[in-house]
């Protein structure tokens, strides 16, 4: 592991208007792992996200990204630095084909000849996208839909890759499919991935480390593997 964050939260306070939604937020991912945040509804987890990407403003605090501040970057310029956000209920472009969601993804790229390959890259994952290329994202199943949002982020080729509870709503088997993906970009690709996830004994599974977000605020962090260990996160969060 890099001694040296690729993506860090300091002291991050954020929220909607007079709404607090994070408060004092600092946590730390490396090059190369898979970071959970896991916790109840309402707690912050995409809040998290969306105010690493600028979507929800900062009000205290910093969001360090490959050693330098974003919190003022603007939050469409942040694929091209490598920092991409699947988000929560997938927000793909119905209308549009699977492959124009895909060549969108890639919007900021000018490398034509890597796009085509990327986009074949995507269809070897997803090999149900690259059945329905040319069928409106609109038509597919919720689990296609989330392997779709998924691939249009990695035509933004990411260093990180932020995911919004890419379970929800899905059945199991696709679920296990999706997170058998996630592995794949992170161990074959080497893409850093910071996951937010209401199944918290998948999102453990998955990661090297995870962070306990209640009401706005950070309350454990430790490996995935204790926390999963844990009484206390498994009466709280698995159902136990």
């Amino acid at each position: 592991m890099s001694s040296e964050p690729i993506l860090e939260l300091k002291h991050v306070y954020s929220g909607y208007g007079s709404i607090k939604a994070l408060r004092n937020v600092s946590l730390k991912v490396y090059p190369g792992e898979i970071v959970a945040i896991i916790g109840a509804n309402g707690a912050g987890k995409s809040t998290t996200l969306m105010t690493i990407c600028g979507i929800v403003p900062l009000e205290k605090g910093d969001v360090i990204y490959n050693g330098s501040s974003i919190k003022r970057i603007a939050p469409e310029k942040l694929p091209t630095l490598g920092l991409c956000q699947v988000p929560e209920g997938r927000r793909i472009f119905p209308r549009l084909t699977v492959e124009e969601n895909l060549i969108l993804g890639a919007f900021y790229r000018d490398d034509k000849p890597e796009i085509k390959r990327d986009i074949d890259h995507v269809y070897s994952l997803f090999p149900v996208l690259g059945e329905r290329s040319r069928q409106q994202g609109g038509t597919l199943s919720g689990g296609e839909q989330q392997m779709l949002a998924i691939g249009r982020a990695l035509m933004t080729k990411p260093k990180v890759l932020l995911l919004d509870e890419p379970s929800l709503g899905l059945a199991p088997i696709i679920i296990h499919q999706i997170f058998d993906i996630i592995a794949d970009i992170n161990k074959n690709q080497g893409t850093t991935i910071l996951l937010v996830e209401q199944n918290a004994n998948l999102a453990l599974q998955a990661a090297a480390r995870g962070y306990v977000l209640e009401t706005g605020e950070i309350t454990l962090e430790d490996k995935a593997s204790s926390l999963l260990h844990n009484p206390e996160i498994r009466k709280a969060y698995l159902g136990e």
